[in-house]
């Protein structure tokens, strides 16, 4: 089998969000996907014709995005605005071909004609004033006016493709006006520089949003104009936020780095991506590598797929749980070094303990920090729980820890000899040593909890006990 080339060509004139960045995770699965023997290579071609919204910014952001995600690329990226030349040459073979024309109808008769047009309920488009026919006379040339260039496009036939998501579809070239594919100052269009690039780039497969099934048909007649074969489309449904609109930074869309930031897996950002418009049966949770294992164009979703924060915690969650406890310490570590903590070796041992009550590792540094910064105490939290047995019990359990091995085993030993003889209950005990050592009255185990911090913290936190009455 032939090798397989994919692309993603976002613009650069916004922050990124995940309903663009599954228009690369597609596209990259494919390329990386077993599903053809043949292998594969992931471009990436950053669209920066538009210079008035264009920013390096979003060039970074999208790079940074990318490679935080591990959507690693083969080639690029490729920026258009360094490929003028290449465009240009290629405007001049259709030129020389026959298959574009001058045009110096105006934008203030253009505006007229849409008017005009819609006003009469047509649909709104070019109206061929200036396309050269046989046996046609065309206008006088305007003195002093820079054309337009058009393509000249078929009149008759129909312009079909067998889209991997959307099935066969069919435009008749009726439907089509001929498209601006160069601005009067030479600059060429959206539509013309992408099909060039395509063709450059060798591109065996498009996958890109369903925004994009209007300029199919232009483009396809473009690749036929320079004798080349269109790539296999396959056209994806819009993302959805949660109020059920489209995913936008109008709209509330955060970008990817966002995610990031706040403390999501990349494998389970993927994960969740992948589900958006994308199944295996019902597998749910998995690994990158099942993903590329599984990835085909077979099972991509004709429907939107809306997007759910819960659902993406709840996916993170599943990841941090099956993730190695050193993997999640070196990805905790650099968060408390942020906030001033240097953690010592017992942090893997933190993160192993830990991660199944968190959904994010921002969660689980919260959770780390207890371990190394002092906690807060709110007093009418902690006050209902220290009657004063349970307060000669945190003392005897200090005098107790004093002295015992630093060990799950004993520390549990000690717990359990001074719930006897104060004659008291486990919670009643456990409740305010958690909010001593931890200010929070839920924990793990108490004692594998305790034998993770050092003997001198655990004793200096249960002491605090004096400023309550004792």
């Amino acid at each position: 089998m032939s090798r397989v080339r994919t692309r993603f060509a976002p613009s650069p004139t916004g922050f990124i969000h995940l309903g663009n960045i599954r228009s690369a995770l597609y596209p990259w699965a494919f390329a990386r996907s077993k599903s053809h023997p043949g292998g594969g290579d992931f471009i990436l071609r950053i669209e920066d014709t538009d210079l008035e919204r264009s920013s390096q910014a979003a060039v970074d952001v999208i790079l940074e995005g990318m490679a935080w995600l591990g959507l690693d690329h083969d080639e690029g990226p490729f920026f258009q605005m360094q490929r003028m030349d290449r465009y240009r040459e290629v405007l001049a073979q259709l030129q020389a071909l026959g298959h574009v024309y001058p045009c110096y109808t105006s934008m203030a008769e253009l505006d007229a004609l849409r008017e005009h047009q819609m006003a009469h309920k047509q649909k709104p488009r070019y109206d061929g004033k200036w396309r050269p026919e046989p046996g046609k006379t065309l206008p006088p040339i305007p003195v002093g006016v820079q054309p337009v260039l058009r393509f000249l496009n078929p009149l008759d036939g129909v312009v079909a493709w067998d889209d991997k998501v959307k099935g066969r579809i069919e435009i008749s070239n009726t439907e089509l006006d001929d498209l601006v594919i160069a601005r009067p100052d030479g600059t060429p269009t959206y539509n013309f520089c992408v099909v060039v690039d395509d063709i450059d780039m060798a591109i065996t497969h498009v996958i890109r949003g369903d925004d994009h099934v209007n300029n199919t048909p232009r483009q396809i007649n473009i690749f036929h104009a320079l004798g080349k074969k269109p790539p296999v489309y396959a056209h994806l449904p819009t993302v959805l936020n949660e109020s059920g609109e489209k995913m936008s930074k109008r709209n509330g869309a955060k970008p990817v780095t966002q995610y990031r930031d706040e403390g999501y897996l990349p494998d389970a950002m993927v994960n969740y991506l992948a589900r958006l418009g994308w199944s295996h049966g019902d597998d749910e949770i998995f690994s990158r590598e099942q993903f590329l294992d599984w990835f085909n164009l077979d099972h991509l979703g004709k429907s939107a797929a809306q997007f759910d924060e819960a659902k993406l915690r709840w996916v993170n969650a599943q990841h941090l749980k099956i993730m190695p406890a050193q993997q999640l310490a070196d990805l905790v570590r650099p968060r408390l070094t942020q906030r001033g903590i240097t953690p010592d070796e017992q942090l893997a041992a933190i993160c192993a303990l830990f991660k199944d009550r968190c959904d994010t590792t921002v969660a689980l540094a919260n959770w780390a920090a207890v371990f190394y910064d002092p906690v807060s105490l709110d007093p009418e939290v902690l006050t209902p729980w220290l009657s004063p047995a349970v307060q000669q019990a945190i003392w005897a359990l200090h005098q107790s820890l004093s002295n015992c091995e630093w060990s799950q085993a004993h520390v549990s030993s000690a717990i359990k000899q001074v719930l006897a003889q104060a004659g008291i209950k486990m919670q009643q005990l456990a409740t305010p040593v958690r909010l001593l050592l931890c200010g929070q009255a839920q924990t793990p185990s108490l004692d594998a909890v305790m034998v993770l911090f050092t003997r001198e913290r655990v004793l200096q936190r249960l002491h605090q006990i004096h400023n309550f009455g004792l």
